[in-house]
């Protein structure tokens, strides 16, 4: 099974792989550590903040992957902010079969309530260097974009709006009894 996890910056995406990974023991394509190898390598001329023009660079390299894992039955979780939300298109029924995305998307009442904790959590994961351009309007506008893409092409939305964990722990338990 291939598992996608996508959603705004700062939503918990990394967070979300790590504990999947231990519920699993699948491997963790890193979207972003793709983007700044290849960035630092030279193999691009993109800089980190050409979000729209990385995701077309990235994404047919990402789902070529993907491809590779469903062909070899091997279990991947894909995490990153570069998934488009025509993320289908390239995959026939028997890759479909064996892939399940999903779209982390805080609310606006949430960003607003808690944007100090979502600043002070963006290291939990990994070790980030601080984010001076984030604030709230900037979380919600980008929130907004992955839900309304991702809702709009029927995609699995995992709406954050009281709080994070209980939020991931829901998913996480109904991802378990599917399988």
């Amino acid at each position: 099974m291939v598992y996608i996890i996508t959603g705004a910056t700062h939503t918990g995406k990394t967070a979300l792989a790590k504990r999947l990974v231990s519920m699993t023991g699948s491997f963790c394509l890193s979207v972003d550590h793709l983007k700044m190898g290849l960035i630092r390598s030279g193999n691009t001329s993109l800089t980190v903040y050409d979000d729209d023009a990385l995701t077309g660079y990235l994404w047919p390299i990402v789902r070529e992957m993907i491809k590779t894992a469903v062909e070899n039955s091997q279990d991947l979780i894909v995490e990153g902010f570069y998934v488009p939300s025509y993320w289908e298109d390239g995959f026939d029924e028997n890759y479909l079969r064996e892939i399940r995305l999903v779209c982390l998307v805080m609310t606006e009442e949430y960003i607003s309530r808690h944007f100090s904790e979502i600043a002070a959590h963006e290291s939990d994961a990994e070790h980030r260097i601080h984010d001076s351009d984030l604030t709230p309007d900037a979380l919600i506008s980008d929130n907004r974009v992955f839900s309304e893409g991702f809702s709009s092409s029927g995609c699995e939305i995992l709406t954050i709006n009281s709080d994070w964990n209980s939020a991931v722990g829901r998913w996480l338990d109904c991802m378990n009894q599917k399988e």
